[in-house]
C-alpha cells in the first residue's frame, strides 16, 4: 500500500511544468527562428509579386503581338476609325497597326494616349482582364492601377509618346480612407509594367516597398 502511494508522488513530481531555464532555452530557440525564417518570407513575398507583375506583362506582350499581326492580315487598315477583330471583340488600331482606344470616330494617337484609354485596350486585348481602376480612383478592391505617363516614351528617331502604366495595387502605399495612392505614382513607385503604343513594347519595373 505504500509503494503505490509512493508511485503515485512521484508521477505527480514528473508532471510539472517547464522550468525558468527550459523556458529562456524555447523563448531563445523561437528568436533565432523568427530571425532566421522572417527575412526569407518577405523575400518569397516579393518573389510572388515580381512573378505576378511579370505574368500579367507577358500575357499583354502577347496579345499586342497577335493584334498587330491581325493587323498585318487585315490588309494594314488605317483611317480615324480603324480596328481589327479579335474573335468577336473589335479592337481600334492606331497609325502603327497597335491597340488604341478613343470614344467616337478618332483613334488616340500615341502622344495623345490617357488612363482611360489605356484601361479599355488592357481590358479588350486580354482574355481574362484582372479588376482594375485608372489613377485617381479608389484601388483597394482591384489588383491595378492604371495611368499614363506623358512624353516618357521615345522611339528610334527620339520622338516621345506616352507610355501606358498598370501598377500591381499590393505594392502601392493605399489612403485607408480614400483607396487612392499616398504617393505619387511613377516609374519608380512599387511594381508595373509599361505599355508604348507606337513601338508595342512592354517593359516591366520592379520596386518592391
Amino acid at each position: 500500500m505504500n509503494m503505490k502511494k509512493m508511485n503515485t508522488k512521484l508521477v505527480m513530481a514528473k508532471q510539472g511544468g517547464f522550468s525558468l531555464i527550459e523556458l529562456i532555452i524555447v523563448v531563445v530557440i523561437l528568436s533565432l527562428l523568427a530571425v532566421t525564417a522572417l527575412p526569407r518570407m518577405l523575400n518569397v513575398s516579393e518573389q510572388a509579386e515580381d512573378a505576378a507583375v511579370e505574368g500579367v506583362a507577358g500575357g499583354f506582350a502577347s496579345a499586342v503581338g497577335l493584334v498587330r499581326a491581325q493587323w498585318e492580315i487585315e490588309g494594314r487598315p488605317a483611317g480615324g476609325d480603324a480596328y481589327i477583330t479579335m474573335g468577336s471583340t473589335r479592337v481600334q488600331i492606331n497609325e502603327y497597326g497597335f491597340p488604341t482606344y478613343a470614344a467616337g470616330s478618332n483613334n488616340l494617337a500615341p502622344a495623345a494616349m490617357s488612363a482611360t484609354a489605356c484601361k479599355v485596350v488592357f481590358d479588350k486585348i486580354m482574355q481574362n482582364p484582372v479588376r482594375s481602376v485608372i489613377e485617381g480612383q479608389d484601388a483597394s478592391s482591384v489588383r491595378y492601377y492604371i495611368g499614363v505617363q506623358k512624353g516618357a516614351g521615345i522611339t528610334d528617331e527620339n520622338v516621345n509618346f506616352d507610355l501606358c502604366t498598370y501598377h500591381l495595387v499590393a505594392t502601392l502605399r493605399l489612403d485607408k480612407s480614400s483607396g487612392k495612392p499616398i504617393n505619387n505614382v511613377d516609374l519608380t513607385t512599387g511594381n508595373s509594367f509599361t505599355y508604348n503604343s507606337a513601338t508595342g513594347q512592354i517593359q516591366v519595373y520592379s520596386n518592391n516597398i
